[in-house]
């Protein structure tokens, strides 16, 4: 009995590539994984929007003292309000958004499905300098050609002023909230949610 031939070049070489989309699904889906998981760590709305617990602070002080605490306990409702309010300013600008758009999409095909060099005027481009040119290229069109930049600093001050008067003027006596968690950082609870995300082999040789 012969033994059976080995698979041909020609097959080998006409099998397209998987890696690159491989690990960008991989991502995508520890991405929603961990998406679902700080959304659940939620509080409930009722309790953001509870007019029977707002009130003037009588101090500065007391209204730090407020911001923080009901920072740490409402942590996540706060992030989705910063991120609904940033995608709301973005869709009022929608030259903006549209730019903003390419940007990460060129940055997703730099990143996960390139997979040759780049070759600008015959000089072929190693990650590295692949990833500073772009990062140079998004640099200059997010803060100097285009307004993306001055509506996502709005966009993150009207995110903030939100955050802080609600912050300043609910009162948080009524809540249960730990010394642990109260001395955690405002975005700490996105730590462990992200460990298990794959940097790319392109972004690691930076």
């Amino acid at each position: 009995m012969s033994a059976p031939s080995p698979p041909s070049a020609s097959a080998s070489a006409t099998a397209p590539p998987t890696g690159a989309p491989s690990a960008l699904n991989t991502v995508i889906n520890r991405i929603k994984d961990s998406s679902y998981a700080v959304i659940k760590l939620q509080k409930p709305w009722s309790e953001v929007f509870d007019r029977t617990v707002l009130s003037k602070p009588s101090s500065f002080g007391e209204a730090l003292t407020r911001v923080k605490k009901n920072s740490a306990y409402f942590r996540v409702n706060y992030l989705i309000v910063m991120l609904t309010t940033t995608l709301a300013t973005f869709l009022l600008h929608p030259t903006a958004l549209i730019i903003l758009g390419l940007l990460i999409a060129g940055w997703i095909w730099v990143i996960f499905i390139k997979s040759a060099p780049l070759v600008i005027g015959g000089r072929t481009l190693s990650d590295r300098e692949t990833l500073i040119a772009m990062s140079g290229i998004s640099f200059i069109t997010i803060f100097f050609l285009t307004s993306v930049g001055a509506v996502f600093f709005s966009a993150l001050s009207l995110s903030v002023a939100i955050v802080v008067l609600h912050g300043a003027f609910r009162e948080p006596d009524n809540l249960f909230l730990d010394e642990a968690e109260s001395q955690q950082p405002f975005l700490s609870f996105l730590t462990g949610s992200t460990a298990g995300v794959t940097i790319p082999a392109a972004m690691a040789a930076v």
